[in-house]
C-alpha cells in the first residue's frame, strides 16, 4: 500500500471511530506501528488529527474528549504495565481514592488483592472492577452521572468528599506536562479530581507516554502537588516524552517507568534494553542507588521509613 493510500485509510478510520490506537492503525494497513506513526505524525501536520495516548484522535483536543469505547482501546499494554507497577505502592489496610480513568480501572482489578483496603472513588468501573473483592471494602461518592466515562461528578460527588482523609489519590488524565501538571478536557471531570487530591497526602499520577507533552483545556494537578508519576517505557524516538519526563523529574516528581511490552519494569534514565534518553545531569544521578519501587527506580524518591517527607514533595 502506497503511503498515500494508508494515510487515507487511517484518516477515514479516525473519522469513524473517533480515536484510534497505533497497533489497530497498523493492523488494519498491514504495517509496522514505526510506519503508522510516521504517517499519524504526517497527518498531524496537515491539522488533520491528532496524536494521543499511543493512537490518534479527531483534531481539537482542547475541546473535544473521546469516549470510554474509544479510550479502553488505546495503549491497552502501557495501561496494563502502569498499574501492575501502581498496584504496588499501595499496602494491605490503607485508604486511598481512586479517580476515573480507564487506567485506573486496570489498577482497580489489581487491587481487589490487597487486603483491609478501603477505596473510596468517583468511577462505576473502579467500582465494578471491586465489587467482587471480599476483604477490600468500595466507598462511592455522591453525584451526577456523565455517561462518557462512568463516572460521578458535580457537587453531589465534590460535597460527599469533604473532609475525607487518605494516604493516597491514584489519578488519571487527558495530558501531563511539566509546565502545567495533570489536565483534563472536561470541567466537571476536573473539579472532581481537584476534590479528590485534597483528600489525599499523597498525589500519585497514572499516565502512558502518549500523555506526556500534551495539554488539555482544564488543569487537575498542578506539578507540585504531584508527588509521583507512574508512566510505562517511551519510545527510543520519542524526544517529546522523554524531555517531560526529564522536566518533571526536576521539579521533584518522583517517577517510576515500567517496561510496556510485559516484562520488567524499567527505571527511568538506564538503558538495559531500550534507550530511554532522558536529558542532563539526572542520567547520572539516577544509578546512586536510591531505593526500589518494587522493580522500578524512582527518580527524586524521599528516603524509605521517612514517610513524613513525601507529602512534603507536594510543596515543593
Amino acid at each position: 500500500m502506497f503511503a498515500a493510500e494508508r494515510r487515507q485509510l487511517i484518516l477515514e478510520m479516525v473519522r469513524a471511530n473517533g480515536a484510534v490506537s497505533l497497533r489497530e492503525l497498523a493492523r488494519v494497513v498491514q504495517t509496522s506501528e514505526v510506519t503508522v506513526r510516521r504517517d499519524v505524525r504526517a497527518l498531524e501536520a496537515e491539522g488533520l488529527l491528532d496524536r494521543r495516548h499511543g493512537g490518534a484522535v479527531l483534531p481539537g483536543g482542547f475541546t473535544r474528549e473521546s469516549g470510554f469505547p474509544q479510550k479502553s482501546h488505546l495503549a491497552t499494554a502501557e495501561k496494563t504495565a502502569i498499574a501492575d507497577l501502581a498496584a504496588g505502592l499501595v499496602e494491605e489496610g490503607e485508604a486511598i481514592v481512586v479517580g476515573a480513568g480507564t487506567t485506573t480501572q486496570e489498577l482497580a482489578r489489581r487491587l481487589a488483592r490487597v487486603p483491609g483496603l478501603t477505596v473510596v472513588t468517583n468511577s462505576l468501573l473502579v467500582a465494578q472492577a471491586l465489587a467482587h473483592a471480599n476483604r477490600v471494602e468500595v466507598v462511592m461518592t455522591g453525584g451526577t452521572l456523565r455517561g462518557s466515562n462512568y463516572a460521578l461528578v458535580g457537587s453531589g460527588a465534590e460535597q460527599s468528599l469533604q473532609g475525607l482523609r487518605v494516604s493516597k489519590a491514584f489519578l488519571s488524565g487527558s495530558g501531563l506536562t511539566a509546565e502545567r501538571g495533570l489536565s483534563t478536557s472536561n470541567m466537571l471531570s476536573a473539579s472532581v479530581d481537584r476534590a479528590l487530591v485534597q483528600a489525599a497526602a499523597e498525589v500519585v499520577v497514572l499516565a502512558d507516554h502518549g500523555k506526556l507533552g500534551t495539554d488539555t483545556m482544564f488543569q487537575t494537578v498542578p506539578t507540585d502537588v504531584i508527588t509521583r508519576l507512574v508512566t510505562d517505557e517511551p519510545p527510543v524516538h520519542d524526544d517529546r516524552a522523554a524531555t517531560e519526563l526529564q522536566a518533571l523529574a526536576d521539579q521533584g516528581v518522583a517517577i517510576a517507568v515500567a517496561g510496556a511490552s510485559g516484562g520488567e519494569p524499567v527505571p527511568a534514565g538506564r538503558q538495559p534494553r531500550r534507550d530511554v534518553p532522558l536529558p542532563g545531569p539526572r542520567r547520572s544521578q539516577v544509578s546512586g542507588g536510591g531505593p526500589q519501587l518494587r522493580s522500578a527506580t524512582v527518580l527524586g524518591e524521599p528516603p524509605t521509613g521517612d514517610r513524613a517527607r513525601v507529602a512534603d514533595l507536594r510543596r515543593r
